[in-house]
Protein backbone atom coordinates (compact mmCIF):
# COMPACT_ATOMS: atom_id res chain seq x y z
CA UNK A 1 0.00 0.00 0.00
CA UNK A 2 2.48 2.20 1.13
CA UNK A 3 4.46 1.80 -2.51
CA UNK A 4 1.17 2.43 -4.00
CA UNK A 5 0.76 6.06 -2.09
CA UNK A 6 4.42 7.01 -3.13
CA UNK A 7 4.21 6.28 -7.43
CA UNK A 8 0.76 7.40 -7.46
CA UNK A 9 -1.79 6.31 -10.86
CA UNK A 10 0.47 6.39 -13.87
CA UNK A 11 -2.55 7.53 -16.09
CA UNK A 12 -2.65 11.19 -14.03
CA UNK A 13 1.30 11.38 -14.28
CA UNK A 14 1.96 10.22 -18.03
CA UNK A 15 3.11 13.96 -20.11
CA UNK A 16 1.11 14.90 -23.06
CA UNK A 17 4.50 15.09 -25.35
CA UNK A 18 2.61 12.89 -28.25
CA UNK A 19 -0.13 15.06 -28.67
CA UNK A 20 1.92 18.17 -28.30
CA UNK A 21 4.62 16.50 -31.15
CA UNK A 22 1.43 15.95 -33.33
CA UNK A 23 0.24 19.48 -32.87
CA UNK A 24 3.65 20.94 -33.93
CA UNK A 25 3.88 18.44 -37.14
CA UNK A 26 0.19 19.63 -38.27
CA UNK A 27 1.28 23.35 -37.66
CA UNK A 28 4.28 22.50 -39.65
CA UNK A 29 2.80 20.49 -42.19
CA UNK A 30 0.13 23.43 -42.72
CA UNK A 31 2.87 26.21 -42.92
CA UNK A 32 4.75 23.88 -45.78
CA UNK A 33 1.48 23.51 -47.30
CA UNK A 34 1.51 27.71 -47.58
CA UNK A 35 4.44 27.77 -48.37
CA UNK A 36 4.05 25.09 -51.15
CA UNK A 37 1.17 27.03 -52.46
CA UNK A 38 2.72 30.37 -52.39
CA UNK A 39 5.97 29.09 -53.89
CA UNK A 40 3.59 27.60 -56.89
CA UNK A 41 2.15 30.49 -57.69
CA UNK A 42 4.99 32.69 -57.44
CA UNK A 43 6.06 29.87 -60.58
CA UNK A 44 3.01 30.29 -61.83
CA UNK A 45 3.27 34.18 -61.85
CA UNK A 46 7.17 33.84 -63.51
CA UNK A 47 6.19 31.88 -65.36
CA UNK A 48 3.08 33.64 -67.02
CA UNK A 49 5.55 36.61 -66.60
CA UNK A 50 8.03 34.72 -69.14
CA UNK A 51 5.44 33.88 -71.30
CA UNK A 52 4.01 36.90 -71.76
CA UNK A 53 7.61 38.72 -72.03
CA UNK A 54 9.02 36.02 -74.90
CA UNK A 55 7.22 33.62 -75.80
CA UNK A 56 3.22 34.72 -76.19
CA UNK A 57 2.06 36.19 -79.91
CA UNK A 58 2.47 39.63 -78.45
CA UNK A 59 6.20 39.23 -77.48
CA UNK A 60 6.61 37.67 -81.32
CA UNK A 61 5.32 40.51 -82.80
CA UNK A 62 7.32 43.19 -80.22
CA UNK A 63 10.53 41.28 -81.88
CA UNK A 64 9.92 42.02 -85.46
CA UNK A 65 9.25 45.58 -84.03
CA UNK A 66 12.01 45.86 -82.69
CA UNK A 67 14.04 44.50 -85.22
CA UNK A 68 12.76 47.02 -87.15
CA UNK A 69 13.16 49.57 -84.99
CA UNK A 70 16.75 48.86 -84.92
CA UNK A 71 17.04 48.63 -88.54
CA UNK A 72 17.82 44.81 -88.91
CA UNK A 73 15.63 44.36 -91.95
CA UNK A 74 17.02 40.94 -92.85
CA UNK A 75 16.08 39.59 -89.69
CA UNK A 76 12.71 41.34 -89.91
CA UNK A 77 11.87 39.51 -93.20
CA UNK A 78 13.44 36.13 -92.00
CA UNK A 79 10.59 35.87 -89.40
CA UNK A 80 7.76 33.20 -90.34
CA UNK A 81 5.18 34.93 -92.19
CA UNK A 82 6.88 37.64 -93.34
CA UNK A 83 7.86 37.09 -96.89
CA UNK A 84 5.60 36.46 -99.22
CA UNK A 85 5.62 34.86 -102.88
CA UNK A 86 3.78 35.72 -106.03
CA UNK A 87 0.31 33.82 -105.51
CA UNK A 88 -0.30 35.69 -102.09
CA UNK A 89 0.45 38.96 -103.69
CA UNK A 90 -1.92 38.42 -106.68
CA UNK A 91 -4.48 37.21 -104.20
CA UNK A 92 -4.18 40.34 -102.17
CA UNK A 93 -4.53 42.10 -105.74
CA UNK A 94 -1.12 43.88 -105.38
CA UNK A 95 1.34 43.01 -108.93
CA UNK A 96 3.44 39.71 -108.69
CA UNK A 97 5.96 42.14 -109.90
CA UNK A 98 5.95 44.15 -106.73
CA UNK A 99 9.45 45.28 -106.10
CA UNK A 100 11.46 44.36 -102.43
CA UNK A 101 13.75 47.50 -103.27
CA UNK A 102 12.83 49.43 -99.83
CA UNK A 103 12.74 46.27 -97.52
CA UNK A 104 16.09 47.32 -96.58
CA UNK A 105 17.76 49.23 -93.43
CA UNK A 106 18.60 51.96 -95.77
CA UNK A 107 14.64 52.52 -96.59
CA UNK A 108 13.59 52.04 -92.66
CA UNK A 109 12.26 55.17 -90.72
CA UNK A 110 12.95 55.79 -87.03
CA UNK A 111 10.34 53.58 -84.69
CA UNK A 112 9.86 53.94 -81.10
CA UNK A 113 7.99 53.72 -78.08
CA UNK A 114 6.71 50.61 -79.18
CA UNK A 115 4.08 48.94 -77.22
CA UNK A 116 1.40 46.06 -77.61
CA UNK A 117 -2.10 47.17 -76.32
CA UNK A 118 -3.95 44.69 -76.69
CA UNK A 119 -3.97 40.65 -77.76
CA UNK A 120 -7.56 38.63 -79.00
CA UNK A 121 -7.62 34.80 -79.79
CA UNK A 122 -10.46 34.06 -81.85
CA UNK A 123 -10.52 30.63 -83.61
CA UNK A 124 -7.00 30.05 -83.52
CA UNK A 125 -5.85 33.48 -84.88
CA UNK A 126 -4.67 36.06 -82.32
CA UNK A 127 -4.20 39.36 -83.18
CA UNK A 128 -1.91 41.61 -81.83
CA UNK A 129 -2.64 45.42 -81.78
CA UNK A 130 0.60 47.64 -80.99
CA UNK A 131 1.31 51.51 -80.56
CA UNK A 132 4.43 53.50 -81.99
CA UNK A 133 5.67 56.20 -83.31
CA UNK A 134 7.21 56.34 -86.89
CA UNK A 135 9.28 59.09 -87.97
CA UNK A 136 7.30 60.95 -85.58
CA UNK A 137 4.16 59.79 -86.49
CA UNK A 138 1.59 58.05 -83.67
CA UNK A 139 -0.25 55.42 -84.97
CA UNK A 140 -1.32 52.04 -84.14
CA UNK A 141 -1.26 48.69 -85.82
CA UNK A 142 -3.05 44.88 -85.46
CA UNK A 143 -1.28 42.00 -86.77
CA UNK A 144 -2.72 38.31 -87.40
CA UNK A 145 0.04 35.70 -85.40
CA UNK A 146 -0.87 31.71 -85.07
CA UNK A 147 1.01 28.91 -83.72
CA UNK A 148 3.93 27.41 -85.73
CA UNK A 149 4.61 24.31 -83.87
CA UNK A 150 6.41 24.21 -80.46
CA UNK A 151 10.30 25.23 -79.24
CA UNK A 152 10.16 22.51 -76.26
CA UNK A 153 7.65 23.46 -74.05
CA UNK A 154 6.20 26.41 -75.70
CA UNK A 155 4.75 27.59 -78.72
CA UNK A 156 6.20 28.88 -81.57
CA UNK A 157 4.95 31.74 -83.92
CA UNK A 158 4.28 33.30 -87.34
CA UNK A 159 2.55 35.99 -88.97
CA UNK A 160 -1.02 34.35 -90.33
CA UNK A 161 -1.00 37.27 -92.60
CA UNK A 162 2.28 38.92 -94.00
CA UNK A 163 2.73 42.30 -92.05
CA UNK A 164 3.92 44.09 -95.50
CA UNK A 165 2.27 46.21 -97.26
CA UNK A 166 2.74 48.16 -100.60
CA UNK A 167 2.85 51.43 -101.94
CA UNK A 168 1.89 52.11 -105.53
CA UNK A 169 3.81 55.19 -106.44
CA UNK A 170 3.24 57.08 -109.48
CA UNK A 171 6.30 59.80 -110.11
CA UNK A 172 5.63 62.69 -112.75
CA UNK A 173 8.66 64.33 -114.21
CA UNK A 174 11.25 62.21 -112.72
CA UNK A 175 12.29 58.29 -113.39
CA UNK A 176 14.60 58.72 -109.96
CA UNK A 177 13.03 59.74 -106.60
CA UNK A 178 14.15 58.91 -102.79
CA UNK A 179 12.25 57.16 -100.23
CA UNK A 180 13.88 58.06 -96.72
CA UNK A 181 16.83 59.38 -98.60
CA UNK A 182 17.42 56.22 -100.56
CA UNK A 183 17.12 57.19 -104.57
CA UNK A 184 15.72 54.64 -106.46
CA UNK A 185 15.35 54.89 -110.47
CA UNK A 186 12.52 53.49 -111.74
CA UNK A 187 14.70 51.69 -114.69
CA UNK A 188 16.47 49.99 -112.17
CA UNK A 189 13.25 48.33 -110.37
CA UNK A 190 10.91 47.99 -113.72
CA UNK A 191 10.35 44.56 -116.08
CA UNK A 192 11.07 46.71 -118.43
CA UNK A 193 14.73 47.81 -117.90
CA UNK A 194 15.34 50.91 -119.73
CA UNK A 195 12.50 50.84 -121.19
CA UNK A 196 10.30 51.68 -118.37
CA UNK A 197 6.94 53.50 -118.80
CA UNK A 198 7.68 56.85 -117.03
CA UNK A 199 4.29 57.40 -116.18
CA UNK A 200 3.74 53.74 -115.02
CA UNK A 201 3.07 53.45 -111.32
CA UNK A 202 6.09 51.52 -109.68
CA UNK A 203 4.85 49.37 -107.17
CA UNK A 204 7.15 48.76 -103.97
CA UNK A 205 6.83 46.46 -100.72
CA UNK A 206 7.00 48.44 -97.58
CA UNK A 207 7.27 47.25 -94.51
CA UNK A 208 4.40 47.42 -91.71
CA UNK A 209 4.11 49.59 -89.36
CA UNK A 210 7.05 52.45 -90.81
CA UNK A 211 6.72 55.92 -92.60
CA UNK A 212 8.47 56.57 -96.07
CA UNK A 213 9.14 59.75 -97.04
CA UNK A 214 9.09 60.04 -100.82
CA UNK A 215 10.99 63.04 -102.59
CA UNK A 216 12.51 64.06 -106.32
CA UNK A 217 15.42 66.02 -105.77
CA UNK A 218 17.15 65.92 -109.03
CA UNK A 219 19.09 68.61 -111.20
CA UNK A 220 15.96 68.75 -113.46
CA UNK A 221 12.87 68.31 -110.81
CA UNK A 222 12.19 68.12 -107.44
CA UNK A 223 9.41 68.40 -105.34
CA UNK A 224 8.72 68.55 -101.37
CA UNK A 225 8.71 65.37 -99.21
CA UNK A 226 5.37 63.36 -98.87
CA UNK A 227 5.06 61.45 -95.61
CA UNK A 228 3.49 57.82 -96.33
CA UNK A 229 2.09 55.87 -93.12
CA UNK A 230 2.00 52.13 -93.73
CA UNK A 231 0.44 51.23 -90.64
CA UNK A 232 -1.88 47.90 -92.66
CA UNK A 233 -0.46 44.49 -93.26
CA UNK A 234 -1.17 43.27 -96.86
CA UNK A 235 -2.99 46.76 -98.27
CA UNK A 236 -2.44 49.27 -100.92
CA UNK A 237 -1.31 52.42 -100.54
CA UNK A 238 -1.42 54.67 -103.33
CA UNK A 239 1.06 57.86 -103.93
CA UNK A 240 0.87 60.26 -106.30
CA UNK A 241 3.72 62.61 -107.10
CA UNK A 242 4.36 65.70 -110.02
CA UNK A 243 7.74 67.02 -109.45
CA UNK A 244 8.23 70.49 -110.42
CA UNK A 245 11.10 72.16 -112.66
CA UNK A 246 13.82 72.99 -110.71
CA UNK A 247 14.96 76.81 -111.38
CA UNK A 248 18.71 75.81 -113.02
CA UNK A 249 16.52 73.62 -115.07
CA UNK A 250 14.84 76.94 -115.73
CA UNK A 251 17.34 79.02 -116.70
CA UNK A 252 18.85 76.75 -118.85
CA UNK A 253 16.01 76.18 -121.24
CA UNK A 254 15.76 79.94 -121.02
CA UNK A 255 19.10 79.74 -121.93
CA UNK A 256 18.52 77.62 -124.99
CA UNK A 257 15.50 79.23 -126.69
CA UNK A 258 17.38 82.52 -126.45
CA UNK A 259 20.52 81.09 -128.08
CA UNK A 260 17.48 79.76 -130.60
CA UNK A 261 15.50 83.03 -131.25
CA UNK A 262 19.58 84.58 -131.78
CA UNK A 263 20.59 82.01 -134.09
CA UNK A 264 17.38 83.02 -136.26
CA UNK A 265 17.64 86.44 -135.95
CA UNK A 266 21.19 85.82 -137.79
CA UNK A 267 18.81 84.68 -140.69
CA UNK A 268 18.88 87.47 -143.78
CA UNK A 269 15.53 86.35 -145.38
CA UNK A 270 12.42 87.28 -144.31
CA UNK A 271 11.14 83.64 -143.58
CA UNK A 272 14.02 82.59 -141.49
CA UNK A 273 13.94 78.88 -141.92
CA UNK A 274 12.50 76.73 -138.69
CA UNK A 275 12.08 79.91 -136.69
CA UNK A 276 8.73 81.02 -135.24
CA UNK A 277 8.57 84.67 -136.61
CA UNK A 278 8.88 86.01 -139.82
CA UNK A 279 7.82 88.96 -142.58
CA UNK A 280 5.59 88.28 -145.46
CA UNK A 281 5.88 91.02 -148.19
CA UNK A 282 3.95 91.25 -151.61
CA UNK A 283 6.91 93.77 -153.03
CA UNK A 284 10.40 93.04 -153.79
CA UNK A 285 13.25 93.79 -151.12
CA UNK A 286 16.09 95.68 -152.08
CA UNK A 287 18.52 94.13 -150.01
CA UNK A 288 18.60 91.15 -147.86
CA UNK A 289 16.90 92.05 -144.35
CA UNK A 290 18.47 92.35 -140.43
CA UNK A 291 16.66 90.57 -137.80
CA UNK A 292 16.92 91.02 -133.90
CA UNK A 293 15.68 90.25 -130.80
CA UNK A 294 13.50 92.54 -129.26
CA UNK A 295 11.89 90.89 -126.57
CA UNK A 296 13.02 87.49 -125.47
CA UNK A 297 10.40 85.37 -124.23
CA UNK A 298 10.01 84.66 -120.58
CA UNK A 299 10.06 81.07 -120.41
CA UNK A 300 7.99 78.80 -118.02
CA UNK A 301 7.69 75.20 -117.83
CA UNK A 302 5.12 73.03 -117.09
CA UNK A 303 4.58 69.65 -116.56
CA UNK A 304 3.43 67.21 -119.90
CA UNK A 305 2.67 63.79 -119.74
CA UNK A 306 6.68 61.61 -119.30
CA UNK A 307 7.92 65.33 -120.05
CA UNK A 308 7.57 68.97 -119.88
CA UNK A 309 6.61 71.78 -122.37
CA UNK A 310 6.97 75.55 -122.87
CA UNK A 311 3.19 77.15 -122.72
CA UNK A 312 3.23 79.96 -124.87
CA UNK A 313 4.74 82.90 -124.15
CA UNK A 314 4.82 86.22 -126.01
CA UNK A 315 7.82 87.34 -127.77
CA UNK A 316 8.88 90.19 -129.97
CA UNK A 317 11.43 90.52 -133.06
CA UNK A 318 12.99 93.69 -134.81
CA UNK A 319 13.24 93.73 -138.87
CA UNK A 320 14.88 96.46 -141.04
CA UNK A 321 14.45 96.24 -144.55
CA UNK A 322 14.03 98.43 -147.99
CA UNK A 323 11.54 97.50 -150.21
CA UNK A 324 10.95 98.30 -153.83
CA UNK A 325 6.95 98.50 -154.69
CA UNK A 326 6.44 96.59 -157.22
CA UNK A 327 3.53 99.16 -158.71
CA UNK A 328 5.82 102.47 -158.79
CA UNK A 329 9.95 100.62 -157.87
CA UNK A 330 9.63 103.61 -154.94
CA UNK A 331 11.78 102.24 -152.05
CA UNK A 332 10.68 102.69 -148.61
CA UNK A 333 12.49 102.01 -145.04
CA UNK A 334 10.94 99.09 -143.01
CA UNK A 335 11.92 98.84 -139.27
CA UNK A 336 9.16 96.94 -137.75
CA UNK A 337 8.42 94.98 -134.69
CA UNK A 338 7.17 91.70 -135.18
CA UNK A 339 5.57 90.11 -132.15
CA UNK A 340 5.37 85.73 -132.54
CA UNK A 341 4.28 83.46 -129.63
CA UNK A 342 7.16 80.62 -128.67
CA UNK A 343 6.15 76.97 -127.62
CA UNK A 344 8.19 74.44 -126.95
CA UNK A 345 8.66 70.42 -125.72
CA UNK A 346 11.28 68.97 -123.43
CA UNK A 347 11.70 65.14 -123.52
CA UNK A 348 14.31 63.87 -121.07
CA UNK A 349 16.57 61.23 -122.28
CA UNK A 350 17.35 58.20 -121.03
CA UNK A 351 21.27 59.10 -119.61
CA UNK A 352 19.28 62.41 -117.89
CA UNK A 353 19.59 65.48 -120.55
CA UNK A 354 17.03 67.53 -122.01
CA UNK A 355 15.94 67.31 -125.55
CA UNK A 356 14.60 70.63 -126.30
CA UNK A 357 12.50 71.75 -129.06
CA UNK A 358 11.09 74.94 -129.84
CA UNK A 359 8.49 76.44 -131.75
CA UNK A 360 5.82 79.11 -132.09
CA UNK A 361 3.99 81.36 -134.53
CA UNK A 362 3.64 84.93 -135.45
CA UNK A 363 0.51 86.69 -133.35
Amino acid sequence: MGGADRTGSPSQEVPDAPRARRSSVRRDLIALGVVGVLLIAAIAVGAAALYREFYSPGAFVQRYLGLLADGHAADALALPGVTVDSETLEAAGMPASASEALLRPAALAALTDLEVVAEEAVDGITRVTVSYRAGGHSGTSSFAVEQNGWIGVVPSWRFATSPLALVDLTVRGAMSFQVNGFSIDKRQISPDGADADPLAAVPLLVFSPGVYSITVDTPIAASPGVAVLSDAPMTTVPVEIQADPTEAFVSVVQERVDEFLTTCATQQVLQPSACPFGYPVQDRIVSPPTWSIAQQPVVAIVPDGAGWRIPSTEAVAHIEVDIRSLFDGSVREVADDVPFTVTGTIAVLPDGTASIAVGGQLR
